[in-house]
């Protein structure tokens, strides 16, 4: 991978971070639609119950790195429910998407979409797949609109060989702490909270899927957050500690 640009100046990440097992081009890996759920139900219920308590009404939202299931509450009414994905015929599926976009982020970070387009951004269980991810937290800051929130979701699956391999070496609580880090150092975004919404806490590996989600509301008025590396712990407590 090239050198890295100039937003990842005076941040931890070096090029090695996002490098992948498969360096292939996207665009092949997602050719083929994956009409299947990428969490167990449990964790789909719960992102969902999530999203109820997050998304504004009548809001104006953005699934980015959409698929054909966005996991919305059932009734919920935004104003525009727009996706951002890789698979055209996944998108062409999800019934609550007013429209679509097959756009690939590593490729081309840049979203899109105007200025302050947005209420709420999405991203679930695919983070981890970002390789430009400060690029891309940069554009999700600038298409949100005032007191826009960003939400990423994430359990412990995935498709190995395309997630970056800082995610590979991390824990759970590192996962949280890397997605935080995305957050703060885009210089976008207010602190970041975590929440644990596994539905069964502490369950055996592979009886139930654990769910992790990343916040944070846009930043107000041009000033930067506090740093949200040394954050707390706990449900909705700031993202960087996850332990």
């Amino acid at each position: 991978m090239p050198g890295l640009g100039p937003l990842y100046a005076d941040t931890p990440f070096e090029p090695p971070h996002f490098e992948r097992i498969d360096p292939s081009d996207d665009a092949g890996f997602y050719a083929e639609p994956r009409l299947v759920a990428h969490i167990d139900e449990g964790a789909i219920a719960a992102l969902t119950a999530h999203y109820a308590a997050v998304l504004p009404p009548r809001g104006r939202v953005l699934d980015l790195m959409s698929s054909w299931i966005s996991h919305l509450p059932d009734g919920y009414e935004g104003s525009r429910i727009a996706g951002l994905g890789m698979n055209a015929a996944e998108l062409e599926r999800n019934p609550v998407l007013d429209d679509w976009t097959v756009h690939d982020l590593n490729a081309d970070p840049n979203l899109p979409f105007g200025d302050a387009e947005f209420d709420a951004v999405l991203i679930a269980v695919s983070v981890q797949y970002l390789r430009r991810p400060l690029e891309v937290f940069r554009e999700i800051g600038r298409v949100l609109d005032e007191d826009g929130i960003c939400a990423v979701s994430f359990s412990n699956r995935c498709f190995p060989t395309k997630a970056v391999r800082i995610w590979q070496g991390l824990d759970d609580a590192g996962h949280v702490q890397l997605a935080g880090a995305y957050f703060h150092y885009s210089r976008a975004f207010e602190p970041p909270q975590w929440f644990d919404l596994s539905p069964r806490p502490g369950a055996p590996p592979g009886t139930a899927d654990p769910l992790f989600a990343v916040q944070a509301r846009k930043r107000r008025n041009g000033q930067a957050g506090r740093d949200s590396a040394t954050g707390g712990t706990g449900r909705g407590r700031d993202a960087a500690d996850g332990s």
